[in-house]
């Protein structure tokens, strides 16, 4: 077969053990490690995923072996310390055998007690947000200012954790800190990342996140939308996003705001719909699949990711511009070297209600120039997020570790 979706012709085919807190699309890098799973396989290598058996509600588990975890309040204690987990991944690396090993979460239930287990194992880090750096894994303290110190008792004095989490915490990464060593390579998913990472006296290589390289409706909406799509919690900026939109009424008043997401700042932003007397011209879809996101962005003109913290990647942004659509996001961590300003969409500086209604009203009045920005955000998109290259880029450094004496 010759095409696009042909395998890749030339390589040694792998056994791949992909490690993550969680297996299902609860998040950016839940869907990545999905989809890079399935993309591997695809190509012809044993690529199997290992996880807690926790499910979403409608998503249900897609891992191919699991181990207990839980979302009780024990949980800091289990993600602490998880015998559970280390029992079930020592039997499956006994009886998988894995050429590498693609750790992608584990400090939120895996827990570091599994790190010793790769040491005879050629194995990968690979950093979705600042999780081994950052017990709260934001880098951001209660009040949103950036946290610029290590963790510690930092962590108790700000704020961020209760004396008893705290405890556990602590000795959380005193165990990540010892063990850390048991990965051959650490990877991050922006420069960003990288960066904070290294001021840590981390070193890391970079791989950029990628999606597939979707189809594309032919027809552009008529009526003048915005859509956002993420978790509803403080960090993501959805308010700055809704006080923007009452001001763009005043001069688009048939625009419409489209959320999707869930989460714990739901209710006070609905309470925030309501008195600005914005209810008529907001939709909230609450959590919504994939292909629904897909279907939504590509009603909308403008896709708006309006983090206050430092974004480690942004994938809703690339997820935009695949499917040829402008991006207006916040100058922050890896949304800055996702979106091109005047080129693929505008960025502004997180917070700042004035300039997010500015750069709305400048593409919800201009139709053409939203087209224009969204056919380069596609382009950008296929060049440097894809997929295709994420996928190729890991099985170039599989290659590589499993090639050498690590």
């Amino acid at each position: 077969m010759i095409g696009p979706n042909a395998p890749k012709l030339g390589r040694v085919k792998m056994k791949i053990l992909i490690i993550s807190d969680y297996a299902y699309p609860s998040g950016g890098a839940e869907v990545m490690i999905l989809r890079l799973r399935d993309e591997l396989c695809r190509r012809g290598h044993d690529a199997r995923i290992f996880s807690t058996a926790l499910a979403g509600e409608e998503d249900g588990n897609f891992a191919d072996y699991t181990c207990h975890g839980t979302e009780t309040r024990l949980r800091t204690l289990l993600q602490t310390a998880n015998p559970f987990a280390v029992h079930s991944l020592s039997k499956v690396l006994k009886s998988f055998q894995p050429d590498i090993v693609h750790v992608r979460m584990f400090l939120t239930q895996l827990s570091p007690l599994i790190l010793p287990l790769l040491r005879d194992v050629p194995s990968i880090y690979h950093l979705a947000w600042y999780r081994a750096i950052c017990p709260t894994g934001t880098k951001t303290l209660p009040n949103g200012q950036e946290c610029r110190q290590k963790w510690g008792r930092v962590c108790l004095s700000e704020g961020c954790h209760p004396l008893h989490d705290w405890l556990a915490l602590m000795t959380q990464m005193k165990m990540m800190s010892s063990w850390i060593g048991a990965f051959d390579q650490i990877v991050a998913n922006s420069n960003a990342v990288q960066a904070r990472f290294a001021k840590e006296g981390f070193e890391t290589s970079v791989i950029h996140n990628g999606i597939p390289v979707s189809k594309i409706s032919g027809t552009f909406p008529k009526e003048p939308s915005v859509f956002f799509a993420g978790r509803l919690v403080t960090g993501k900026g959805c308010h700055i996003l809704i006080e923007a939109f009452a001001n763009v009424l005043r001069v688009v008043p048939n625009a419409q705001l489209v959320i999707a997401g869930d989460g714990a700042a739901r209710l006070d932003l609905a309470t925030l719909v309501q008195d600005l007397g914005l209810k008529d011209r907001v939709t909230f879809l609450g959590k919504i699949t994939q292909k629904e996101i897909s279907d939504q962005i590509q009603r909308a003109w403008v896709q708006v990711v309006p983090s206050l913290w430092q974004e480690p990647f942004g994938i809703t942004a690339i997820e935009a511009m695949m499917h040829a659509r402008p991006v207006i996001a916040s100058n922050a961590g890896g949304l800055k070297e996702i979106v091109e300003p005047e080129q693929t969409g505008y960025l502004f500086e997180p917070g700042d209600i004035d300039a997010l209604s500015k750069h709305l009203i400048d593409l919800l009045t201009d139709a053409q120039k939203a087209v224009a920005l969204g056919k380069s955000a596609r382009s950008r998109a296929v060049d440097n997020f894809s997929l295709d290259s994420f996928t190729d880029q890991f099985i170039d450094l599989y290659t590589e570790l499993t090639s050498s004496d690590c």
